[in-house]
């Protein structure tokens, strides 16, 4: 296998039916730690992204939303990390090739990410991380047409205005403290 063309599982996105409950679970059972929250409107939470990594923003993200009559499988999407930035064009030219729905490249500042639909339309993302944390959710277009470089440089000064904006290296060090205060104050862990 060549070392630069290969995927691995970025993070997976549930709808849920009782967000607080959820959250409290995950903190509670696998001592994650939420990174990030996203509000609606009226102030209400409306996802919540967790990680037990520091190397990782979120590896998985509670959605609200989740329909009363909805069966047990609730997956939202599914994510793949991508080694370079031109494996996430790469998918992306594929994908215009292909009968899919909702191609939507975008950059979440924190990453450069293309969003398709499989045939059987499960939502799919492929990202390649940046260098930069912004408070998430964040979304904007990208265009995968430009260099390298140009996509950089834009998505550096976009994240230079957002709130939270920092050099990931930073963030990681942050969140690392914050799940080692976490584990250690879990009683499971004094247990």
């Amino acid at each position: 296998m060549d070392g630069g063309n290969f995927l691995r599982l970025g993070h997976v996105g549930i709808f849920v039916h009782d967000l607080e409950r959820m959250v409290g679970f995950y903190q509670r059972v696998l001592q994650f730690i939420i990174t990030d929250t996203d509000v609606d409107k009226d102030g209400n939470r409306h996802g919540v992204f967790l990680s037990r990594n520091p190397a990782d923003h979120h590896q998985l993200v509670l959605v609200s939303g989740r329909a009363a009559h909805a069966p047990p499988l609730a997956i939202q999407q599914i994510s793949f990390v991508a080694m370079t930035i031109d494996e996430v064009r790469r998918t992306y030219q594929a994908l215009l090739q292909e009968n899919v729905s909702q191609i939507d490249p975008v950059t979440h500042g924190t990453a450069w990410s293309v969003y398709f639909r499989d045939p059987e339309e499960n939502r799919i993302e492929v990202y390649v991380e940046t260098d930069w944390y912004i408070t998430q959710p964040f979304v904007a277009p990208i265009d995968f047409n430009k260099s390298d470089a140009t996509i950089r440089a834009e998505t550096e000064a976009l994240c230079r205005r957002q709130p939270g904006f920092q050099p990931m290296t930073e963030w990681r060090r942050n969140a690392a403290e914050r799940l080692k205060r976490a584990i250690a104050a879990s009683p499971t862990t004094r247990a």
